[in-house]
Parts: structure tokens; sequence; C-alpha cells
């Protein structure tokens, strides 16, 4: 089993000098627990990441915090990493319960609310816009989502946000801007791939850093190929390098498994992991010709893998060959397709 999917500690435990990781419940996407960090000062306390909505990751919040002696009226800030249900999933009830402020990226946002406070280009309005309506870029003209797909779009814009209730920033921070808890810094670093708004945060004075779902320790962060700009895996691999490149980093503290000792060998693994999927990509559509992203997944993939996850990574990987000028990207009978340049 990956750390990454092994289930929650019920212990709170202290993983840094004055940081303490509480493990929320998770069950999707290999993943079985989000690890919320709690930073203690002397005004009381600040949490960063806060799980999934829904009553189990509350109800291990509370139980966190209350063996780790933080009321959560002692809550003042909520740091939250970036715009995925696992990691801001529960800030909007804490906010409400605490008072506390909540910060993130300029660039957050859900994908079923609205666009109004971002300054957009058209470009990346449409993609917003796509996001939310669930309409897949690999898709061509005669494709259409499925009702399963429209019913599950319609129910998160109409009917979830009021179940779950989504958070609003009260501050949003941009690349270096710095974060004063009591006699800890913290420099806020955007780390855009996984998402566009990624956050990771990073303690100079102890050489800490808070990664997020940017770095983990032994599964590769999805890159998706929606939401995330038009190359995120060239956004991906340059974060990575910005990361490393940071001065005096120690202990990597991330959003899911243990913490990692070691960011540059980390970060050079996860580059090859890249590199590979590239190659595997130049070499089938050298040998197979034009080909949808569906069936170039299906390659990439193992079967039980299939589906729109798989699809997802293999759009941002097959479009970041195009941008290189590697594939052409064309559409015939209603359908995108894939091949080698000059085939």
């Amino acid at each position: 089993m990956k750390e990454e999917a092994a289930p929650p500690s019920p212990d709170p435990k202290e993983v840094a000098p004055g940081v303490i990781r509480v493990q929320l419940p998770i069950n999707f996407t290999g993943l079985g627990h989000t690890n919320m960090y709690v930073l203690e000062d002397d005004r009381g306390a600040a949490v960063l990441d806060t799980g999934l909505p829904g009553r189990s990751a509350w109800s291990a919040i509370r139980r966190g915090l209350g063996a780790a002696g933080v009321p959560i009226a002692r809550i003042h800030t909520i740091m939250v990493t970036h715009s995925h249900p696992d990691h801001f999933g529960n800030a909007a009830r804490l906010m409400a319960e605490s008072g506390a402020d909540l910060l993130t990226h300029t660039a957050f946002q859900i994908w079923w609310t609205p666009d109004d406070h971002l300054a957009l280009d058209e470009d990346e309005m449409a993609r917003h816009a796509e996001a939310r309506a669930g309409r897949m870029p690999w898709h061509g003209a005669s494709q259409h989502r499925s009702i399963r797909a429209r019913a599950r779009g319609w129910w998160m814009r109409n009917v979830g946000h009021r179940m779950y209730p989504t958070p609003s920033p009260t501050r949003r921070l941009i690349d270096g801007e710095e974060l004063q808890l009591g006699r800890r810094t913290l420099r806020a670093v955007h780390t855009p791939g996984h998402t566009a708004d990624h956050l990771c945060w990073f303690e100079p004075e102890t050489g800490v850093l808070f990664s997020g779902d940017h770095v983990l320790p032994s599964i590769t962060p999805h890159i998706a190929g929606i939401g995330a700009g038009p190359d995120p895996l060239a956004d991906y691999v340059a974060s990575l390098d910005k990361a490393v490149a940071l001065p005096g980093v120690g202990l990597v503290l991330p959003a899911h498994g243990d913490p990692i000792a070691d960011l540059a060998g980390r970060a050079a693994s996860i580059k090859n992991h890249h590199e590979e999927r590239l190659d595997q990509l130049r070499h089938i559509v050298e040998a197979s010709g034009p080909m949808t992203v569906e069936n170039l997944a299906e390659e990439l993939f193992p079967k039980r893998s299939w589906g729109f996850m798989a699809e997802s990574e293999t759009f941002a990987h097959i479009e970041h060959l195009r941008f290189l000028g590697e594939v052409d990207r064309a559409e015939v009978d209603g359908r995108v397709v894939f091949g080698a340049v000059g085939h």
C-alpha cells in the first residue's frame, strides 16, 4: 500500500517544532487521509488544509484539535493550499465556528462558483466555464457529456454548494508574500501545475516546506488537462524546480503521506516519471497514427484506471508535446485526435 493510501492515524503527532499533524479521513483516487497541520503561536493557532466536507472529516478535526489541546475558538487563520475539496472542504465551517481568516492564492477558484472576483482573459474565462460545465477539451464537436455528468454538474452548482458551503477567502496572496504567525514567518510559494492556484508555504528559518499536493512522498500528483492552464505539465515541472531552488529546504510536509527528507531527490524522481510518460506517448503516436485521448489513455493506463482522471492526465501530456511541436492536433469526424507531426 502506498503511504498516501493509509487510513488516518487517530492520534495527532508533532512533525516539526510547533507543528502538529492531524490526519483526516478520505477515500477516493487512491488516498486514505489528508494531513491537516496545526501551527501554534501566542495568539492561538493556524491550520493548513481542512479535508473533505462531511461528517467524518469534521469529527476528526474536532477530535484531533481536542487531543492537541487547541480549541476551535482559538483558531485565527486557515490556510488552503489549493482548490480541491480534500483541502478546502471544511474551511467554511471552521471559519464560521472560529471567526478565522482564510488565506489562499489570488487565483483560488472552485469550479462551480462564479468568476466575478477574478481578472481573467478570454481564454481563461472559457476554460473556467468549461470546467464548471464539465466539458472535456479532448472531446470533439460530436461528443456530448453523459446525462450523469450533466446531472452532477447541475447538482453541484444548484444544490451541493448549499449542503457543503464553499469558503470565501478573506486574503488572497501572490507569490512571495509573507505571513507572520507569532514568531513564525511563512512565505507563500506559488507552484502551479497540479492546479493553477496551488500554494506551498515555506518557513525560511527552519527550512520546513508545507508542500500540499505539489510534492508527495510516493505517488505523483495528478496533472489535470482541464482547469489548470494551457500547459499545466510545463508549469508543474517549472514549479518543481522552483521549490528545489528554495534556500535551505530541509523537511517537506505533504498533504498526504509522511514527511519527505530529500526534496531534490523526490522532485527528480517525479520529473523522471513524467519524462517516461512523454516518451511512451511519443512512441504510441509514431507507431499507431492519430488517436483520440481516450484511446491514448487506454494505452498508457491499466484498465482499472480508465476514465476521466486517466484521460485528463493523458491530455495534459499530449498537449505538452503539441506545445513542443512534436504532435499535431486535429478534429476528424467530430473527434479530437493527436498524431505525430508529418504523419
